[in-house]
């Protein structure tokens, strides 16, 4: 190779270097991860663990959290980088971290400024405009204690601390941080994603009600800003982090491009995203005064490892006609899951008395279908608070007995098998928009976090020939779309769903089985968050359990990234003889998955109102708990 070769050639090897640097560097401002950090109350007088204002943090612990920051490479950022590096401007360094702290309590100033401008931290300070300067007369019911106007920061505070250019205020509402009526049970839910019932008038607010509502608090609120420290706010850090589509839109249009919630701890800020709005970003909330010990394991253990531990419950086991009795059925439940301690519910929110797997009726209000009880949402917010699950509704995808004989006859499923479930046509354009507004109506009345597609979502290769694609493959994709049409439906009131999907165990087993009931395991895993298996042999007939479920994992494994996304869910109940799965058979079945790798457990049903399972046998196989069994 001649000299002037060789030079041409180390040329060109320099400039791919320098492209591939120029694009790496590309790739890291392009999705920049930023960690952010909730923090409320600051102060000296805490518990090192369990006070009773389970959010404050120590001033000692703060720093130290500073300190352990800065010494562990993360870069401090303020809401401007982030908006910056949203529209292409400027990227975010490695490891950026945003602290915010709500509520706008008194020693954001007094500890934490102080604090701040030592370690040339920026923060963003979300207020509640009704809290600001609290007059005399007033007291905030804020939990461990009444609050007066000395624990709230003053507009001259929030002043000082926006001219040193380390603080934004954000508007963390007007007065939107309590609950209001969400039901006729007279439960509370937080004010910014409930539709408010009155008792006297016996009904909800309108769409249009609750929509004016917030448009009007928020409105204030931003003014409010606006007028005494120069300038709209630019983020709307939403109380309780309950929120929804609709409510994002109006702190849009109010220049609120920015909204929080508390799920999850980080997230890639990627160019081109304030255009569609920065809304929903992730925060790891502080709670129960963590050290740096604490602090540390919460940013470096990998949450995808953590199982799920589910119990799939029957609504119509706690619905009675006598009110009476409902209350004493939903203790028993709600007792009944503290004790067990799963992480997750399947809530039923469908009735199904006739127990033919479709609904005949709702538990919540809706359009289409009878009101059995207005109950869904009263059980599902006491499971969350308190029984500490993560609730998601249980509803079918087809399977809606509509009341009207003549409206069900022309959208259903003919189907050759009488025992088959009824199902609605779902490539039928009034039977898809019936079944979205059931699940937008769920939405709009209900808190949950996720919701498991019933198994009644499948397709005969012999039902629909003219109107299904042709192929087995085709037939699932179809249905799958239909699903996740669903889960956007009620999304527009219910952000961030995770999904489960129930999956037979026959296309898995037979993979040919697919054109029997249109669906697929590794179609599931790349369509939801989490594939529910029906790990039942019982179900299915076999002779010889353990050695189907032996199969039944083997097969499973053969998918990549099974482990990370499929739920086992057993059987307590063999319905061939109607006795129930004995419970040291139960336990065995558990140990052996979990000894083959099995990561995330459900069972089905858990009958509370029986003690089936037992309840110290289903705490031993099923409880989230490191440690499940009782305290002596």
């Amino acid at each position: 190779m001649s000299r002037t070769d060789m030079k041409r050639t180390l040329v060109l090897a320099l400039c791919a270097l320098a492209l591939l640097a120029a694009t790496l560097v590309s790739g890291r401002a392009g999705a920049a991860e930023l960690l952010i950090i909730s923090y409320h109350d600051i102060r000296d007088d805490i518990a090192r663990k369990g006070d009773p204002d389970q959010y404050a943090v120590s001033t000692q612990n703060f720093a130290a959290h500073l300190d352990w920051l800065a010494g562990h490479g993360y870069r401090p950022v303020a809401l401007d980088d982030v908006i910056a590096a949203s529209r292409g401007e400027r990227p975010l360094p490695d490891k950026a971290v945003l602290l915010t702290f709500d509520d706008g309590l008194r020693s954001v100033h007094t500890h934490a400024f102080p604090l701040l401008r030592a370690y040339g931290y920026p923060a963003l300070v979300a207020v509640v405009t009704d809290w600001v300067d609290l007059p005399p007369h007033r007291q905030i019911d804020y939990g461990p204690r009444m609050f007066t106007g000395d624990d709230f920061l003053t507009w001259d505070q929030l002043r000082e601390m926006q001219a040193s250019g380390l603080v934004e205020v954000a508007s963390h509402s007007h007065d939107l941080h309590h609950g209001v009526n969400a039901n006729p049970q007279g439960n509370s839910t937080p004010a910014a994603v409930t539709r408010i019932f009155d008792p006297e008038r016996q009904r909800y607010e309108s769409e249009a009600e609750y929509l004016a509502r917030i448009r009007d608090d928020l409105s204030t609120s931003a003014s409010l800003i606006e007028r005494e420290l120069g300038h709209r706010p630019r983020a709307m850090v939403w109380p309780y982090a309950a929120y929804n589509s609709q409510v994002n839109a109006i702190a849009d249009a109010l220049g609120m491009t920015v909204t929080f919630d508390l799920e999850g701890r980080s997230q890639a800020i990627t160019a081109g995203m304030h255009g569609n709005g920065l809304h929903g970003l992730a925060r790891l909330l502080l709670f129960d005064n963590p050290g740096i010990d604490d602090l540390a394991y919460e940013l470096r253990h990998d949450e995808q490892l953590e199982g799920m531990r589910a119990l799939q419950i029957d609504l119509d086991y706690v619905y009675d006609a006598d009110a009476a009795q409902m209350e004493r059925n939903l203790d028993a439940l709600i007792e009944r899951v503290k004790q067990i301690g799963p992480n997750h519910v399947f809530l039923q929110a469908f009735a199904d008395p006739d127990g033919n797997g479709s609904a005949d009726a709702l538990y919540f209000p809706n359009r289409h279908l009878p009101l059995r009880a207005d109950l869904f949402n009263r059980v599902a917010w006491q499971l969350r608070t308190r029984a500490g699950v993560k609730v998601f509704a249980w509803l079918p995808v087809l399977g809606y007995e509509l009341p009207d004989a003549r409206l069900r006859g022309s959208l259903a499923i003919e189907s050759s098998n009488p025992a088959e479930t009824f199902r609605l046509d779902p490539f039928q354009p009034e039977a898809r928009r019936i079944i979205a507004e059931v699940y937008e109506d769920l939405a709009a009345s209900s808190y949950f976090e996720g919701l498991l597609f019933h198994d009644d979502a499948l397709l005969r290769e012999d039902e629909l020939a003219d109107a299904a694609p042709s192929t087995p493959a085709a037939r699932t994709q179809a249905l799958i779309d239909f699903t996740l049409e669903l889960r956007d439906a009620a999304g527009k009131w219910r952000p961030k769903l995770q999904t489960v999907r129930n999956l037979f165990a026959a296309p898995v087993l037979q993979p040919e089985s697919e054109a029997w009931f249109a669906q697929r395991l590794d179609a599931f895993n790349a369509a939801y968050d989490y594939t529910a298996v029906m790990a039942m042999p019982w179900m299915e007939g076999s002779a010889r359990p353990q050695a189907w479920l032996d199969r039944l994992v083997k097969e499973v494994w053969r998918h990549p990234g099974a482990p990370e996304r499929t739920v086992f869910e057993l059987q307590t109940v063999d319905w061939n003889t109607g006795r129930p799965i004995p419970a040291d058979l139960l336990k065995a079945q558990v140990r052996r998955l979990q000894a083959q790798g099995v990561r995330h457990l459900a069972w089905y049903p858990d009958n509370f109102i029986d003690d089936v399972p037992p309840m110290s046998d289903a705490r031993e196989a099923i409880s989230a708990r490191s440690f499940p069994y009782l305290e002596p």
